[in-house]
């Protein structure tokens, strides 16, 4: 084999060890980054609750639900879905959730700018990649699920743990 081939290939396999390591860090930026957009929003829906409510009503059209329970349960999925995202806790749930009430919201909108559906297919964008790949190994998942799994070995002596 040439030696710019071994080269090539020993280069190639630094940067996949460099990039290996650097993905706990972009899955903790990802979850921090849409945390904080959807904790914004609820707290911004919380602080004026008749806007809020008023809001719903006349602007949004969200299927399915009324008006009221569309404010509740919206807010209350961008108040507590980002806590547990940001730590890393029931993240694939909470990315899923996430997902629901950021496709709710574009759907809900009869007219959104191109530049408000540009951001939103980018927060859905992180919130798949973090569902389908997990919260990483910075997260409160990470480290519960060793101890639940060795917990429920105890619990249920039958449980083998897959190799």
């Amino acid at each position: 084999m040439p030696p710019w081939i071994t080269t090539l290939v020993g280069a190639a396999q630094r940067a996949i060890t460099a990039l290996d390591t650097a993905q706990p860090l972009a899955q903790l930026a990802a979850r921090l980054y849409v945390a904080q957009v959807f904790f914004a929003s609820g707290l911004t829906k919380i602080r004026d609750w008749e806007t809020t409510l008023a809001l719903f009503e006349d602007e949004y059209q969200v299927p399915l639900l009324s008006p009221a329970l569309a404010a509740v349960l919206g807010t209350a999925g961008e108040l507590v879905l980002p806590v547990l995202l940001a730590l890393g806790l029931a993240g694939r749930f909470a990315a899923a959730g996430l997902f629901v009430v950021n496709a709710v919201a574009v759907i809900s909108l009869a007219e959104i700018a191109p530049a408000a559906l540009q951001q939103h297919v980018f927060w859905g964008s992180l919130l798949v990649a973090l569902l389908l790949w997990g919260p990483g190994r910075w997260s409160l998942d990470r480290w519960i699920a060793p101890r639940l799994l060795s917990s429920s070995e105890r619990v249920h002596p039958g449980y083998t743990r897959a190799a």
